[in-house]
């Protein structure tokens, strides 16, 4: 990016509340289902039909409200937000705007270089999602099971300054979210999508430019890179003696650029009005306390246990708070065997990575927790050696057999008995007559070789410990 300028970024944040139906009917919220099932007279806008509020969505918008640091309001009302979508029949959207459920939260990031930095969130308010239309060849087709699916947006201030901190900020929400139990966020089933608005100015200018928005980006490395494009646009036409128009465009991962949708509208041109189907929403103060006491574990508060109780580094146990569910399955090892250090590395980096391989999460995984935990259990009691358990965890990701099936199956336990290794190595030392000789003359490097050509003969099932001990114990005779 050019020196100088700055970019200055403010996300808006849909996200998609996990609960059994919809946000004003009782249509279930089922993603993949056959197009136009999971349908109503309400979510297809039919007249005379009346909205109910979803109590569950509401307990979901204060929870999430409360995990992002905001104040919660006793009263919020909903508004009609008027625009014209083929996939949304009402021709209003069900939101809130002037009165919204919470406002002046933050979220702490941490930088890539260690530091933190707020990221204030200006409000968070419910609506309801639209539907979907899908283009196939000149035809549009429209599935309207997702209108009226419960919704919070949650729209940030203006506080972030680079794409990679868009990024690291979506990621946490998306962790935090997961973590208070409101939202799977899965951004491939569209139940975490993002509009960007983001203008440039010179450095140090505190004036803000003229703002663009970047329209349903859905996932965290096009969010990143549809700014880093149109940081760079802006730059140049500025830089070129043009204006920027205010305008919302559409990134297109193919091209890696922005370009134009429709020039941008106004809060007015949505004829915000109070729903006058919809009462106020009243939470009482009470509501909100007893949900604040009884909040999960939250990102942060998991990363500092897991570094204070396991003795996890930093590192360790940012891979296992960014993922949930990895997290859950290393905390579900230590507890049948507690080697907390074994068993993360073992995690992090053998069996992560050969789930990726065969494109498999670890919810998916064929090895379970407990088998893991086997794992480093047979290596730490030296039933098996390092070597021959890199072996067993790929049979075990093939295969879903155990660790002590597998070793007992392949003949692969470890021999620890001195007296059959120090038989095995003086053969090899009668084989190596000229090897033997430097290795008693001082030369420690053939230790090396000795061990090499015993570990070929066991097919390195041989304790590599005890193997070391005997050939210097016979260099010395």
């Amino acid at each position: 990016m050019n020196e100088k300028y700055e970019a200055v970024i403010g996300l808006e944040i849909h996200v998609q509340m996990d609960t059994k139906t919809k946000m004003f009917c009782g249509c279930k919220v089922e993603f993949g289902a056959e197009p136009n099932t999971n349908v109503c007279p309400v979510c297809l806008g039919m007249p005379g039909a009346l909205p109910v509020v979803n109590k569950k969505a509401v307990e979901y918008a204060i929870r999430a409200s409360l995990t992002l640091n905001c104040e919660v309001h006793e009263e919020s009302i909903f508004a009609r937000k008027h625009y014209f979508y083929p996939d949304l029949p009402k021709n209003y959207q069900i939101s809130q705007y002037e009165k919204p459920l919470a406002t002046n939260g933050w979220v702490e990031i941490r930088l890539p270089d260690g530091e933190t930095k707020k990221i204030r969130i200006r409000r968070l308010h419910i609506e309801e999602d639209a539907g979907k239309t899908i283009h196939r060849g000149d035809k549009s087709y429209v599935d309207l099971n997702r209108a009226g699916t419960p919704l919070m947006e949650i729209v940030t201030e203006p506080d972030i300054r680079t794409p990679e901190e868009a990024r690291i900020f979506l990621e946490k929400l998306r962790n935090i979210m997961r973590y208070a139990g409101v939202s799977k966020a899965d951004m491939e089933k569209g139940q975490l999508r993002c509009d960007i608005n983001v203008s440039v100015r010179p450095k140090g200018s505190d004036k803000l430019g003229t703002k663009v928005e970047i329209k349903n980006v859905n996932s965290f490395r096009f969010v990143q890179k549809a700014l880093e494009y149109e940081i760079e646009r802006q730059i140049k036409v500025l830089e070129e003696g043009g204006k920027i128009v205010q305008e919302t465009r559409t990134f297109d991962p193919q091209t890696g650029k922005t370009y134009t949708m429709r020039l941008k509208e106004e809060a007015e041109d949505y004829r915000y009005f109070p729903d006058p189907d919809l009462l106020p929403l009243k939470v009482s103060r009470e509501l909100i306390e007893e949900i604040k006491n009884n909040m999960p574990e939250l990102p942060d508060q998991r990363f500092e246990r897991l570094i204070r109780d396991y003795g996890l580094s930093e590192y360790e146990a940012g891979i296992l708070v960014n993922h949930k569910e990895v997290g859950d399955f290393f905390e579900e090892a230590v507890k049948h065997f507690n080697e907390p250090k074994g068993i993360v590395n073992w995690l992090i980096n053998d069996l992560l990575g050969l789930l990726r391989d065969k494109g498999l999460s670890i919810e998916e995984s064929p090895v379970k927790p407990e088998q893991l935990a086997e794992l480093v259990k047979l290596i730490k009691e030296k039933v098996i050696s390092t070597k021959i358990g890199k072996e067993v965890i790929k049979e075990m990701v093939e295969t879903g057999k155990s660790p002590s099936q597998i070793v007992e199956e392949k003949g692969l336990k470890q021999i620890t008995d001195e007296n059959a290794i120090r038989e095995l190595v003086k053969k090899i030392f009668e084989k190596h007559p000229k090897e033997v000789e430097r290795l008693k003359n001082g030369e420690e490097k053939l230790i090396g070789f000795f061990v090499g050509q015993v570990m070929r003969e066991t097919k390195g099932k041989a304790n590599p410990q005890v193997v070391n001990k005997v050939i210097r114990e016979l260099a010395k005779e």
